[in-house]
């Protein structure tokens, strides 16, 4: 694209945001941290909703491989912060027109996993030009994500791209529309920038700016470290052992999406796999936690008094267990859900350990600080308060 018409639309936009009195000082300063509009601060609140805008064209493959890595400590750590509140994740993939998809989103769910799955499955390619599709990401993620409407929520987006947005596209609704919306539905938006290109940075400065969130910087290829410990494998291994207590029950299909979860968990890098650990071991105590695979778990349902066996359908159980006669599956399940909490035992005073391990290390500087994980960790403590 002719840099000098996406320079004037970029422009455009920026006087608008102006002329509406909302983007401050030139329209790119960032955000004091702590000081957030009236209307915005939530105390403890009850569900934590988070947006991860990602760009997934070529230039950002460092990034989106360091993300599937770190999305469970990025989960881990909201969790740790606010260990009672309801956590939801939502992923928002974008490109370019004319490349395999403009936009595909993942909505909002506590069901971490099936957004692993969808993270997982991303590759950077296409791109073509410069700029790509970041206002209709944006306003596929503010207004199309399946956001609760309960004022007990705190709502969280993350921009995260290296190149600014196309302002030339008809029909495109421009972010500072989108982001007056985000303000009405107390949508804080971030903007993570992936790289250095000045252009991007003026964008995503007013992006953050008129989204009241904060503008930050990181490393092209995303910085992401991997700090591993002497407990990662132990932990692997248990991880393993607990995806044996899983008993698939339901439609087909949804049998075959806990299965589908298993094997991610199964092929996950052994310290992605002591985040996946840690998350989970966290919530174990409460009933309502679906802390192996999301929903479709018989074991966790029954534990959660959700359903009781004896009212399943037959045909909705695996076939392992439609081949036990019908007054000895309750006690299969639950031999099931008495090693489940023998494995979490283990598990969690593994995680302690791995805790302490790591904070040890990080403390000796390692880690990256501004690595998208850690500034993401970080700036949802912050915001959640």
């Amino acid at each position: 694209m002719n840099r000098f018409i996406m320079a004037t639309g970029l422009a455009g936009a920026l006087v608008a945001a102006l002329a509406s009195g909302r983007a401050g000082a030139a329209g790119i300063a960032e955000t004091v941290p702590g000081q957030e509009p009236p209307g915005l601060v939530l105390t403890g609140p009850s569900r934590i909703e988070v947006v991860f805008v990602l760009d997934t064209t070529g230039s950002m493959s460092g990034l989106i491989e360091g993300a599937k890595k770190k999305i469970w400590a990025i989960a881990d750590e909201i969790r740790k912060t606010n260990p009672n509140a309801d956590l939801r994740i939502g992923l928002v993939g974008y490109r370019d027109r004319g490349d395999v998809y403009v936009t595909t989103k993942t909505e909002l769910s506590n069901d971490i996993h099936a957004v692993y799955g969808q993270l997982i499955q991303f590759q950077a390619g296409g791109g073509g030009d410069w700029p790509e599709s970041v206002n209709e990401a944006l306003h596929v993620a503010v207004t199309k994500m399946g956001w609760s409407e309960t004022g007990e929520s705190r709502r969280i987006v993350f921009l995260v791209g290296d190149a600014p947005p196309h302002m030339d596209y008809a029909q495109d609704i421009p972010f500072t529309d989108t982001l007056k919306i985000a303000e009405r539905e107390h949508i804080l938006v971030n903007a993570v920038q992936a790289g250095n290109a000045r252009d991007t940075a003026i964008v995503w400065r007013t992006i953050a700016q008129l989204g009241h969130g904060r503008y930050i910087p990181i490393p092209q290829s995303g910085g992401v470290a991997v700090i591993e410990t002497p407990y990662d494998q132990q932990i692997y291994q248990i991880q393993i052992q607990l995806n044996a207590t899983v008993i698939p029950y339901g439609a087909p299909a949804r049998q075959s999406e806990v299965k589908g979860k298993l094997e991610l968990n199964r092929a996950a890098a052994p310290s992605a796999a002591s985040d996946m650990a840690s998350y989970a071991s966290r919530g174990v105590k409460s009933a309502d936690r679906k802390v192996v695979t999301g929903e479709g778990d018989l074991v966790a349902d029954l534990q959660a008094k959700r359903v009781e066996i004896e009212t399943v359908k037959t045909e909705d159980l695996p076939a392992d267990l439609r081949a036990v006669a019908a007054p000895e599956r309750r006690k299969v399940v639950e031999a099931k859900a008495a090693e489940r909490e023998r494995l979490q035992a283990q598990l969690q005073d593994l995680v302690r350990q791995r805790d302490a391990h790591l904070e040890t290390e990080r403390k000796k500087g390692g880690g990256a600080k501004d690595g998208f994980d850690e500034v993401v960790s970080n700036l949802v403590r912050e915001q959640i308060r």
